[in-house]
C-alpha cells in the first residue's frame, strides 16, 4: 500500500516545499511558524519515545487550545501512535473514565488540570506516564506523585532535532475521538491517517475554498471533531494559520480576539452566535472575516439572516459528526438557504431511509439520514453492537431525522428519540426551536416531549432570555399560535439561564427531558 502520514502530508510538506517561514498559530500575542511546529513535533516524538511509547498505543490529551495541542497530536501520529484528544470539559471522573477505556499509556496534560491526574492514574492503572504542560521552563522530572505513573514537566523535554517518520499508511489507526455523549456514555470514534487530508480535500476545498492566506479563529476547541478541522487539518492542509484560545470562550472575549487576530474564516456553535448577537459587537467588529461557519446543532434561520445582516457576510450552517469527522452537508456561499443544512458537500453522498430501511425517495418526506465518504471512522473502539448499528456497510446510520427539499436542500428535524409524537402527529423539536427563537425576547431554546396528567406526550419548551429582556408566557403563545399549528406549539414553557449542553454545544434533551418529566 501506498505509504501516508498525517503529519507529513499536513506539517512536513510544507516546510520541505520551502514554506517553513510561513506562519502556522497564532496563541496569546506568540507567532510560530512552520519550522518551528515541525520542531516542537519532534520534541514531542522525542518524549514519547524516552517514554517508550509503543506503535498503536493510545496517548490521551487533556489538552488545551495552546502550541502543545498540535504537538503532540502531530508528534503522535507522526510516531503511528494513537493521540486521544479529551475535552477540558469533563469532570475528573469523566475523563479517567475515558482513559480506562482507551487504555491509554501516557496522558499529556495542560497545567490548570493537574489535579486531576491522580484520579485518572487510580482509575486508568496502565498509565505509565503523565506529562504536564507547564508553562515555566525548568520543571521538576519523574515526579511520583499521581498513583504509579510518572509525571514528567513537558519543559523537560528538549530535544528538537528531526525524529524518524513512522511508516504508515492512509488506512493506518492515527487517532481517537471520543463521542460528545448526548444520549449516553462517550465511545471511542478510530479514525485513519487517510481522514483529515479526505476532509481538507472535500469540505475544505470546496465549501470554504481555503488558501494559504486565509486564517482560521475556531470558538469550537482542538479537542473535538469540529474545532480539530476548523484550527489544524484545514489550515495545515494549505499552509494557512490560525489562532488558537487556551481559555473558555466568551463572547466579549472572542469579539476582542477577532478584533485584534484579523481571522478571514470564523467558527462556532449555534448557541455562540446567538450570544454574540446579544452582546454589543459593532458591524465592523467581523470585517476581517468572509465567512462564518456554524455546526453541532441546527442553525435557526433567524438567526442566520440576523448575523448575516449585522456583520456582512456569509453564515454557512452545516451538519457533520464526530464519526465523519466534519462536516457532509453545508450551505455554501452564494448558495445559502437560512433554516437548511445545505446540500451534501462533493465528495460525500447522503440519502433517507424509513422504518424498514427501504430509501425515501419522495421529497418533503422525512427519513432516517445515513452518508457515505472518505473520511469515515472504522468503527468504535470495543464497542461492536454499537459499531454494527451505525457502520452499515458503507454507510453511516447519523441518527438524525431529515427532509429533503425537491431542488435538493436537507432540514433537520431532529435525533431519532428527540422527535415528538403530539396528538398522533410527528413534530420536529428544531421546527418549533426555530419559531420561538424568531420572538424578540428569547434567545435559546430547547424542546422536548413530556407526558402530561393524562400520559399523553405534550410539547415541552425550554428557553433562554435574550439580555436585558424577560420572557412573558403569553406573548410567547401568541407568537407561537401565529406561526405553528396548534398540534406543535408547547404546551408548557420553561424559563431557564441557560441550556444543558455538550462541550460541542448540543443540547443535552435528555437532561430537559428528565427535568421535564421530574417537573410534570
Amino acid at each position: 500500500m501506498t505509504v501516508h502520514n498525517a503529519t507529513e502530508w499536513l506539517l512536513d510538506r510544507h516546510v520541505a516545499g520551502g514554506s517553513g517561514d510561513r506562519l502556522a498559530y497564532r496563541v496569546e500575542d506568540t507567532s510560530t511558524t512552520y519550522e518551528a511546529l515541525q520542531q516542537e513535533v519532534w520534541r514531542a516524538q522525542h518524549a514519547l519515545q524516552a517514554l517508550d511509547v509503543r506503535r498503536g498505543e493510545r496517548v490521551a490529551l487533556v489538552v488545551d487550545d495552546e502550541l502543545a495541542f498540535p504537538a503532540w497530536f502531530l508528534g503522535a501520529m507522526r510516531s503511528a501512535a494513537v493521540p486521544v484528544p479529551l475535552s477540558t470539559m469533563l469532570t475528573t471522573s469523566d475523563l479517567a473514565a475515558i482513559v480506562a477505556d482507551a487504555d491509554a499509556g501516557v496522558v499529556v496534560a495542560s497545567d490548570g488540570y493537574r489535579d486531576h491526574l491522580t484520579a485518572i492514574t487510580s482509575a486508568a492503572p496502565n498509565v505509565r506516564h503523565a506529562v504536564v504542560v507547564d508553562r515555566e521552563a525548568g520543571g521538576s522530572e519523574d515526579d511520583a506523585g499521581s498513583g504509579a505513573a510518572a509525571v514528567h514537566a513537558w519543559s523537560s523535554f528538549d530535544d528538537r532535532t528531526e525524529a524518524p517518520l513512522a511508516p504508515t499508511t492512509a488506512d493506518t489507526p492515527a487517532f481517537w475521538l471520543y463521542s460528545s455523549g448526548t444520549t449516553g456514555s462517550p465511545k471511542g470514534v478510530m479514525h485513519r491517517h487517510g481522514s483529515p487530508q479526505a476532509t481538507a480535500e472535500t469540505y475544505a476545498r470546496s465549501i470554504l475554498a481555503i488558501g494559504p492566506d486565509d486564517r482560521c479563529l475556531s470558538v469550537a476547541k482542538l479537542f473535538f471533531a469540529f474545532g480539530l478541522g476548523n484550527s489544524l487539518t484545514f489550515p495545515l492542509s494549505v499552509g494557512a494559520s490560525a489562532v488558537l484560545h487556551p481559555h473558555r470562550p466568551t463572547p466579549a472575549g472572542i469579539v476582542e480576539l477577532v478584533e485584534a487576530e484579523q481571522p478571514t474564516l470564523f467558527f462556532a456553535s449555534p448557541g455562540f452566535l446567538a450570544a454574540l448577537l446579544d452582546g454589543d459587537a459593532g458591524a465592523g467588529s467581523f470585517a476581517s472575516v468572509r465567512a462564518t461557519v456554524t455546526a453541532g446543532e441546527a442553525l435557526p434561520a433567524d438567526i442566520q439572516r440576523r448575523f448575516q445582516e449585522r456583520f456582512g457576510h456569509p453564515v454557512l450552517d452545516g451538519i457533520g459528526s464526530t464519526e465523519a469527522l466534519h462536516i457532509f452537508l453545508s450551505n455554501a456561499i452564494g448558495r445559502e438557504r437560512p433554516g437548511t443544512s445545505g446540500t451534501p458537500v462533493p465528495g460525500y453522498d447522503a440519502r433517507l431511509v424509513d422504518d424498514a430501511g427501504q430509501v425515501v425517495t419522495t421529497a418533503e418526506n422525512p427519513g432516517y439520514l445515513q452518508v457515505r465518504g472518505p473520511s469515515l471512522a472504522t468503527g468504535y473502539w470495543c464497542r461492536d453492537a454499537a459499531t454494527r448499528a451505525a457502520f452499515q456497510g458503507e454507510w453511516l446510520a447519523t441518527g438524525d431525522v431529515y427532509v429533503t427539499s425537491a431542488d435538493g436542500y436537507w432540514t433537520f428535524l431532529g435525533r431519532n428519540n428527540d422527535m415528538i409524537k403530539a396528538g398522533g402527529i410527528w413534530v420536529s423539536p428544531a421546527e418549533v426551536e426555530a419559531t420561538l427563537i424568531e420572538h424578540p425576547d428569547v434567545l435559546e431554546a430547547g424542546v422536548v416531549g413530556a407526558r402530561d396528567a393524562e400520559g399523553l406526550e405534550m410539547t415541552v419548551a425550554f428557553v433562554v432570555a435574550r439580555q436585558g429582556r424577560t420572557i412573558d408566557e403569553r406573548t410567547i403563545d401568541e407568537h407561537c399560535r401565529a406561526r405553528m399549528a396548534a398540534f406543535k406549539r408547547p404546551r408548557r414553557l420553561v424559563v431557564v439561564e441557560e441550556l444543558p449542553k455538550t462541550a460541542t454545544g448540543k443540547v443535552q434533551r435528555f437532561k430537559l427531558r428528565d427535568r421535564a418529566t421530574d417537573s410534570a
